[in-house]
């Protein structure tokens, strides 16, 4: 398989984009990825899209998309995977170069969330869930995460105050990036006095649902210019892994077993350890699975990440950084197109283009997106090209 490089990026600020729709939202950033890859016109458009069928009564995104920014002819689709559609197109548009259909793919991700507004909203993104034996029996997303919390804190012995940290350091980073929704650091007597959402889940352990389009280039290294490399940042692995959707039928809740073996393909594929890399995109929509995934990709043992987080060693400046641009908390969580972002904020990264969030010597990032609690795992290695 041949050499793939993302060669354009291009992202709207996360937010509540109530005068701006969907097809804009995308349109600006596509526009913005054709700029920053020099012009490139793709053969293919893939999109990650969750909501769009039911809050923003549109289907048929691929052509769409593609009309609106003057992209007709080209092939077209919707990717869904609840909250790892972006990812599912990233992947897309990975597989469609690397295999030599296209020379160059084009990938969205997209969502207007702040086309419905109500209780209606959180039962459809509830049915990324198991519709039958989940979302109609109640539960939704938020006290799903909150039992995975309270079982961990059961079976960790650890404080409730533990999983702070990971507020406060997504926090920290968002405020300096200019596209997210948050941008102000907060402090550990306002993440203990928020609000309670689902016991023991507050206000600050959720990432906020917002609107938001990013959109990559996807092209071959050998149709580059030498002098164009510098900028380049190249797929060296690539994962898709499931697990059972309902967690009632996973014989450990816990384990995240697809994140864990998402992981380890594409790191298997990139022929590297989870070690070599220099921070880690992961998905933080609730801050329990942000403990849980850095629990199954190996990096802090079972029941221990939160106690890593406390020492410091998942900030900028630690052994390993994450969420380096806020994450899904600062950040905001645009669903379905939050794949797309991780990938551009770790291009950003390995470009040297992060600005007072810069990883220091970054060469090398890891990617994971997920859909529900690590029902799809999709994980993608980056690596400077030079």
């Amino acid at each position: 398989m041949t050499e793939v490089v993302i060669a354009g990026i291009g992202q709207v600020p996360v937010g509540e984009h109530w005068d701006i729709s969907m097809r804009s939202l995308a349109a600006r950033a596509i526009l913005a990825a054709r700029k920053d890859a020099n012009g490139l016109k793709p053969q293919a458009l893939y999109v990650g899209n969750f909501l769009g069928p039911m809050v923003s009564h549109q289907s048929n995104l691929g052509t769409l998309l593609a009309q609106n920014a003057g992209l007709e002819g080209v092939e077209a689709f919707t990717i869904e995977a609840a909250g790892a559609s972006g990812a599912g197109a990233f992947r897309m548009g990975y597989l469609a170069v690397s295999s030599g259909y296209v020379d160059t793919a084009l990938v969205v991700g997209v969502e207007k969330y702040t086309d419905m507004i109500g209780p209606g909203l959180e039962h459809y993104i509830g049915m990324g869930m198991d519709y039958d034996y989940e979302l109609m029996q109640g539960i939704t997303t938020a006290s799903q995460a909150a039992l995975l919390m309270q079982r961990y804190l059961y079976e960790s012995k650890a404080p409730r105050e533990a999983f702070a940290e990971f507020s406060l350091s997504a926090h920290a980073n968002g405020a300096h990036n200019p596209y997210a929704m948050y941008r102000k650091a907060i402090k550990l007597e306002t993440y203990e006095r928020a609000e309670i959402v689902s016991s023991p889940l507050n206000m600050f352990d959720i990432a906020p649902y917002a609107d938001g389009a990013a959109a990559v280039i996807l092209t071959r290294s050998e149709l580059v210019r030498p002098s164009e490399l510098e900028k380049m940042v190249r797929v060296t692995g690539s994962s898709v892994v499931i697990d059972r959707l309902s967690l009632h039928d996973r014989p450990d809740p816990l384990a995240f077993e697809a994140a864990g073996l998402s992981v380890e393909q594409a790191c298997r594929q990139a022929g590297i350890l989870p070690k070599d890399v220099d921070f880690f995109e992961l998905s933080d929509a609730y801050s329990i699975f942000a403990v849980l995934s850095l629990e199954a990709a190996g990096f802090a043992k079972r029941g221990e990440a939160w106690k890593l987080a406390q020492s410091g060693a998942f900030r900028l400046k630690g052994e390993l950084p994450i969420s380096t641009m806020g994450g899904l908390k600062a950040r905001g969580n645009p669903l379905a197109a939050t794949g797309v972002y991780q990938v551009v904020e770790a291009v950003q990264q390995l470009r040297g283009q992060s600005g007072a969030n810069q990883v220091a010597g970054a060469r090398r990032a890891l990617v994971q997106s997920l859909g529900g609690p690590a029902s799809t795992a999709i994980t993608h290695v980056l690596e400077r090209c030079t």
